[in-house]
């Protein structure tokens, strides 16, 4: 099996150059979107992050002194540095994890099913997709020219 793949010919060819164009900007907005939702769902938890200690232990994590004030870091910090583009890999892995996590926990203990995962899913998918690609060249990684 080759790793090379043929293009895939557009539908209208006069918009290759704006697609060309636009590809790397799309995916700094949605790396800078997922950051900063993430950041933004994080902030309750920071401000007072052993609130969530009944939450996390009733998922099955103890002690939740521990996990909850790691779940406001990750979330809020790691929101933060995914929108900055710096740490992505494993800023991204940890976010995946999380998202796992709510997943799971809207899904079966809160037995809301796929519509209440829903939104976890789909974020799950975006924090994968860094996991595994990385910054780009938008991002303090590119900068530091490293990708960790």
């Amino acid at each position: 099996m080759s790793n090379t793949h043929a293009p895939i010919p557009e539908r209208i060819p006069a918009l290759t150059p704006i697609y060309t164009r636009l590809h790397t900007l799309a995916e700094t907005l949605m790396r800078v979107i997922c950051g900063l939702i993430l950041t933004v769902h994080g902030y309750p938890k920071i401000m007072d992050p052993f609130r969530a200690v009944p939450m996390v232990e009733g998922l099955g994590f103890y002690p939740g002194v521990f996990w909850a004030p790691l779940l406001a870091a990750t979330e809020f910090f790691g929101g933060i540095l995914l929108a900055l583009g710096l740490f992505t890999r494993p800023v991204a892995i940890a976010a995946s994890v999380i998202l796992l996590v709510t997943v799971y926990a809207h899904w079966i203990p809160m037995g809301q099913g796929y519509s209440g995962a829903e939104k976890s899913i789909l974020w799950l998918g975006m924090s994968i997709f860094f996991a595994i690609r990385g910054s780009n060249a938008h991002s303090i990684d590119a900068k530091l020219g490293r990708q960790f």
